[in-house]
């Protein structure tokens, strides 16, 4: 495998850091974010800085991926706002957990990453070498060169994620959310590409990622957001994930009832 220091660069604009250094920051002003007007996640407010690395953590339904959504632009806020410094929208790539993806249809790795180059050359025009040629790099940087022509439905759940993220780095954006991108991957995977996380954080990209493993937040997140449907701890990550945050977390998990009474505010 391709260790990511090492791996060749993947064609791009030359001055990535330079331009993600003048923008590219996530602002949340007051967001709530609801379903049939029950929050699942309730009134957060602060912001991803540009070129920041930040883990969301929590309990299992403390809105982590509806938040990621959101961000995404594939969820409506019920109240409050969101503002991406990254224009075009093309300059936001959105990684869905896998679970999501339906991996039987006979679709080659190839074309699978040039969807990272969809914004480029829509969806009448063919790829041309250079973008082919590229995107047989970006395969070899996650470690899978000479994979171009197999079928995704060949390849094991590690394989598929490097080719996600393959597709990641061709669209070469400013702002990349990840989410649960090291779930049930073998080690050997998760190394490899939380270096290539270390390299795109290293080009002052905003990385936003949705992860379980407080350890692996720990070891290689700067920033975290502890969440609980409400945010918990925002910042340095040694103090987001204090014991006392985690419990207060674990502590509202367990009280939340569903059946509670519409939020009011996302009523309005």
């Amino acid at each position: 495998m391709c260790e990511a220091p090492s791996c060749p660069t993947v064609p791009g604009p030359r001055d990535v850091a330079s331009r993600a250094e003048r923008g590219a920051a996530i602002r949340v002003r007051d967001l709530t974010l609801a379903f049939r007007r029950h929050p699942a996640v309730h009134h957060l407010d602060g912001r991803f800085a540009a070129g920041s690395m930040t883990a969301v953590v929590g309990p299992n339904g403390a809105g982590k991926s509806t938040l990621l959504s959101a961000l995404a632009g594939q969820m409506p806020p019920s109240a409050g706002g969101i503002e991406i410094d990254a224009a075009p929208r093309a300059q936001v790539a959105y990684l869905p957990q896998q679970s999501t993806i339906d991996r039987s249809f006979p679709i080659a790795v190839e074309d699978v990453v040039l969807l990272g180059h969809w914004a480029r050359i829509g969806a009448l025009r063919g790829a041309s070498r250079d973008l082919r040629d590229a995107a047989g790099v970006a395969l070899h940087a996650v470690g899978l060169h000479g994979f171009e022509r197999r079928t995704i439905g060949e390849l094991s759940v590690g394989q598929f994620q490097r080719v996600l993220f393959a597709r990641v780095l061709l669209q070469d954006a400013r702002v990349i959310l990840l989410d649960e991108p090291f779930s049930a991957i073998d080690a050997r995977t998760t190394a490899d590409l939380l270096g290539v996380l270390a390299r795109w954080h290293a080009e002052k990209r905003t990385i936003v990622a949705v992860l379980h493993d407080t350890d692996q937040v720990r070891n290689h997140f700067p920033d975290t957001l502890l969440l609980a449907r409400e945010p918990i701890a925002w910042g340095p990550t040694a103090h987001a994930l204090a014991p006392r945050n985690l419990l207060r977390a674990r502590q509202m998990a367990e009280a939340w009832d569903e059946a509670a009474p519409r939020c009011a505010r996302a009523a309005a």
